[in-house]
Order: C-alpha cells, then sequence, then structure tokens
C-alpha cells in the first residue's frame, strides 16, 4: 500500500518528552495535544506493589532522590520531583514548562500506571478514537513475574484485560524479555504485545516473531541498516514498530520503508509530517 494511504499510527514516546520531563502527567497532556494516537510508557513495581511510570532501574537521572526504584515504597517516591531536571538542561522554553509544573504537584511527582491509564481513557483523538496505551515491562527485576501479574490485575479492574480482539484493545504490552510477553499471553492471550529489539536475534532475521506475538519493535539504527527487514515482517503478517524517531530525515525515512507505528519523543512533529504527505 502507498505510504500517503496507509493508516500510520503515532505513539508519543514516554509522553512529548523532548519538551516536557518524560513520564510526567505534563508529557502525556502535550502529546495529547500534538495529536498521538497512543501513549507509551514503561513500568517498574514499588516496594509497596504499585506500577510506576518510570525507566531507569534507579531514581537517580529522573528525580532529586537516589536509590533503586524496587526498594522505595510510592510515598517515598511521590515527595521527590521528577520534572525539574528537565529544565536543568537549559533550555529556556524547558525551564518556562518548569515554572508551570512547579505550581502542580501532580505534574512533578511520579505517575502511576493507573493515572495514566486514566488519563487515556479519558482522552480521544483528533479522528474520535479511543486514545491507546503502550505499556512497556522493564526486566530483569528484582519483582519477576509479579510485574505482569500486577499489569494484568490492573487492566482487569478497568475491563481491560479481556478485549473482544486484539485490533479492539486499547492497550497494547511491550517487552524486550519474551518470557514477560509469554506471561502475559497465559494470563491475556488477547492483549497485543510488541517485542522489543536493539538488534535482531538470528532466528527473526527472516520475519518470524515469538510465539502468538504479532509485532516488532525495532530500533531506528537496525531499520536504517536492514530496511528490507520491513517487509519480511509484513511477509509473515507482523505490523512493524519503529523507536525512537525524531528528526525530519528519519520520520521520512520510516514512512518511506512502510513502518506501521512510529515511537517518537516529539510526536506532533511525526503528526504534521504525515500531514503533508
Amino acid at each position: 500500500m502507498p505510504p500517503a494511504l496507509r493508516n500510520v499510527q503515532v505513539v508519543a514516546h514516554r509522553g512529548s518528552s523532548a519538551a516536557h520531563a518524560e513520564h510526567t502527567l505534563g508529557a502525556y497532556e502535550l502529546a495529547l495535544e500534538e495529536g498521538a494516537d497512543a501513549l507509551e510508557c514503561d513500568i517498574r513495581l514499588t516496594r509497596d506493589g504499585v506500577l510506576v511510570c518510570v525507566h531507569d532501574r534507579r531514581i537517580d537521572r529522573t528525580s532529586d532522590g537516589r536509590g533503586v526504584l524496587s526498594t522505595l515504597e510510592l510515598a517515598e517516591l511521590e515527595a521527590l520531583d521528577f520534572a525539574s531536571w528537565k529544565a536543568r538542561q537549559g533550555d529556556p522554553l524547558l525551564e518556562a514548562a518548569w515554572s508551570e509544573a512547579e505550581r502542580d504537584t501532580e505534574r512533578r511527582t511520579v505517575l502511576t500506571l493507573e493515572r495514566l491509564l486514566q488519563l487515556a481513557l479519558d482522552s480521544r483523538t483528533p479522528a474520535g478514537r479511543r486514545v491507546e496505551l503502550h505499556i512497556e515491562t522493564k526486566h530483569p527485576t528484582r519483582y519477576g513475574g509479579l510485574v505482569e501479574r500486577s499489569l494484568v490485575d490492573l487492566l482487569g479492574r478497568y475491563g481491560l484485560a479481556a478485549p473482544l480482539s486484539r485490533s479492539a484493545s486499547p492497550v497494547t504490552v511491550m517487552s524486550y524479555a519474551a518470557t514477560s510477553l509469554r506471561r502475559v499471553h497465559v494470563m491475556a492471550p488477547l492483549l497485543p504485545t510488541v517485542y522489543l529489539m536493539d538488534r535482531v536475534p538470528v532466528r527473526y532475521r527472516d520475519g518470524r516473531l515469538p510465539a502468538q506475538v504479532r509485532s516488532a519493535g525495532v530500533a531506528l539504527a537496525t531499520l536504517r541498516a536492514h530496511p528490507h527487514y520491513v517487509d519480511r515482517l509484513h511477509a509473515h503478517g507482523n505490523r512493524v514498530h519503529c523507536f525512537t524517531v525524531d528528526e525530519q530525515d528519519d520520520i521520512d525515512y520510516v514512512l518511506d520503508i512502510g513502518v506501521d507505528v512510529v515511537i517518537s519523543n516529539q510526536p506532533g512533529r511525526v503528526r504534521r509530517r504525515l500531514a503533508r504527505r
């Protein structure tokens, strides 16, 4: 199908994280304003069993605290600032964004997955569709399969763990760990999953994926080096997500080679590029 006719999905990587601190409420609200079809997040489990949206094993980079996230309780994380580090990068626009965030505690504290889920459920794309949520489970972790169990339990409370079909699900689960995706399939067989790859293992280079997985999440550098991998995946009936795509040339490149999903720190830029094609 010609690129202009395909329905390419735009996914906000940790929100509009080029402009706002990643995984903060402000980053996701901006992504919605910019027309993102889906919001992407990473999840980790706190010591008291709450799923929060944090990428790193440690909280040092993205907060004013220190330590391993899995050893901290939610109340300890809520006492920390997860937004002002972005302003310290010296961009006047980010400084202004931080000044605004400083007035609202909810926009600088740690974001729970449940709060992000509520935001997604209350939102619609410009075309009127429900905004999706793409959730990446982070492994290895001391809690192992409890991450997937907690995730499915949370989705179940909102009636999202058993969609009518994979295509109808507003939630997608992603992971670099095939074991994580297998756990999800056992507990929630109709939740769509994405196998993430920085480099493609030899056994999947022909376009096949792990059992029951129908989408590959492939790093931009890999698709730059091996553009025909998209065709191989499509030949096996699989979809292709590409991360992380921010620059104009890269956006055009991944659209030209036929990816289905563009994951970007700047979803507004991708959306504008699509509108001009």
